[in-house]
């Protein structure tokens, strides 16, 4: 029987609607990876980025996240390269916020002047004339948030943006941008042994907003001896046990791992019909103890 969207192995883990209009699969794919080192220039194999980004839309996976950052540049020219024209069903969200002069260098630049021209070159490079969902990739310390927001609710009512999106934010920051333009996804660092936005995440769910968790592997000795142990029983990788954790762990989590090789994004996009049990799940969680003012 052949495969349908709702069998491919991306969508077992179901979907998630974004902004009332665009609805897409929970395991999506992040494309930092498919740079060279440092998240800088382009890949040392070139051939093996592009087979990943088509495969994973292959595997069902049509939500891709990337950054105008990330090579600078080469992540969203190789998304275009190895994909357009665009299935009808894939979103591609980009961000502004970062500028780049090196390997491993990254300076904040989220000023009304950088962003709108930062967006222009973003749609030249992805090839379309609307970015789906756009996110401020951080906020600048040395400009108004506001302004930025203010910006990008400007672009989104010239149609430049369909939707606006947040990253690396703090519960403030989600509140005073929604005052000015609707927010439809945060993304944040997040997983079972790292969470200081567990309360960001709570207010996602509360608010109908996807949390996009990105750092979502173990970064602790004693998680590592967790989630290797669960890994090991089940015999599965201790990457799958990691991203199933996140996907139980709320329905408005949108997972976005990243690779530049086949074989470990089909180890990834795995995880999205891979279930713990309600003790794994707990044990998982017990790694990080509840901060003490939400003790009983």
């Amino acid at each position: 029987m052949p495969a349908t969207s709702a069998t491919l192995p991306a969508a077992q883990a179901g979907t998630i609607t974004l902004g009332g209009d665009l609805t897409v699969n929970r395991m999506g794919f992040g494309a930092m990876r498919i740079t060279g080192k440092g998240i800088w220039g382009p890949p040392e194999d070139r051939d093996a980025a592009l087979a990943t980004l088509r495969h994973a839309v292959e595997l069902g996976v049509n939500f891709i996240d990337t950054a105008d950052s990330y090579g600078p540049n080469v992540s969203e020219e190789l998304i275009a390269e190895a994909l357009y024209p665009y299935p009808k069903d894939l979103v591609i969200t980009t961000k502004v916020g970062w500028v780049r002069h090196g390997p491993g260098v990254w300076q904040h630049d989220a000023t009304p002047a950088h962003i709108e021209e930062a967006i222009e070159g973003s749609l030249k490079r992805l090839r379309i004339e609307r970015i789906d969902v756009y996110q401020l990739h951080v906020p600048d310390p040395a400009s108004s948030f506001d302004a930025s927001m203010e910006t990008l609710a400007r672009l989104k009512e010239q149609g430049k943006i369909r939707h606006v999106a947040l990253s690396n934010v703090t519960l403030e920051h989600i509140q005073r941008a929604q005052k000015i333009v609707p927010i439809v996804s945060v993304e944040n660092r997040y997983s079972f042994s790292d969470r200081e936005w567990d309360f960001v995440l709570d207010y996602c769910a509360a608010n109908k907003i996807a949390f996009i968790p990105w750092g979502p592997m173990a970064q602790a000795r004693k998680a590592n001896e967790v989630v290797e142990k669960i890994a090991s029983a089940r015999n599965v990788s201790t990457a799958v046990v990691s991203l199933a954790w996140l996907l139980r762990r709320s329905p408005v989590t949108l997972l976005i791992p990243g690779t530049s090789t086949v074989k470990h994004l089909e180890e990834n996009v795995s995880a999205a019909a891979f279930h713990l049990t309600g003790a794994e799940f707990a044990e998982l969680a017990s790694v990080v103890p509840k901060p003490y003012w939400l003790r009983g």
